[in-house]
């Protein structure tokens, strides 16, 4: 299954049928209250997240599956000036992460496992965003296979060792005309006692 999405996403980045550009709007919302840091992009693609965090001053880790995808983000990065480590890797294989991102954003790729060892990830009262296809009876837009989507409830609970700080699950229509079903999850890894009675002010 693997080699065959790296085949998919490598022939549509290389026919440039893959024009998205601008971040996801859950990522736009909340990374205006976020101080910068170390940041990880999970399943970039073309990089638009990716850039777009580097832009804010972040030190970003991009990873995903496709050469080509890869090779358009590093482009559009060195054409603005940008400094990002992009990683080609399959992720239905262990990767080493490195440790303490202070945010960690996955866009549109489903893997419960990895969600949940993302987490681990995370440097204390570092934040976890991340948005999926939710399956839903409706006539919504996006892969046909319930496997590339989440069910109801399962995102949160592959995150539940974080404190979730946003969850919803939608259905809306989209600018197209299109709906669109979806589970979106804010989250935070929990600060150690010892950092939290530290900034209360009592030691």
């Amino acid at each position: 299954m693997s080699q065959i999405d790296r085949n998919k996403w490598n022939q549509r980045y290389a026919e440039d049928s893959y024009r998205k550009t601008n971040p996801v709007s859950l990522l736009e919302e909340w990374l205006p209250k976020r101080p910068v840091g170390r940041a990880l992009d999970v399943a970039c693609g073309a990089g638009r997240n990716a850039l777009y965090l580097a832009k804010a001053g972040f030190t970003v880790d991009a990873i995903d599956i496709s050469h080509e995808g890869l090779k358009l983000a590093q482009r559009q990065a060195e054409s603005q000036g940008l400094s990002i480590n992009w990683i080609e890797h399959d992720l239905d294989e262990i990767y080493a992460f490195e440790q303490n991102y202070d945010l960690i954003v996955v866009m549109w790729y489903v893997n419960l496992a990895l969600m949940t060892r993302l987490c681990d990830y995370l440097a204390p009262g570092g934040y976890l965003l991340c948005e999926e296809h939710l399956v839903s009876d409706q006539e919504t837009v996006g892969p046909k296979n319930d496997n590339f989507r989440v069910k109801p409830g399962a995102l949160r609970s592959a995150v539940s060792g974080l404190e979730i700080l946003s969850y919803e699950e939608s259905v809306e229509t989209v600018t197209s005309g299109d709906s669109v079903a979806s589970a979106r999850v804010v989250a935070r890894k929990r600060l150690s006692n010892k950092k939290k009675f530290s900034e209360s002010g009592d030691g």
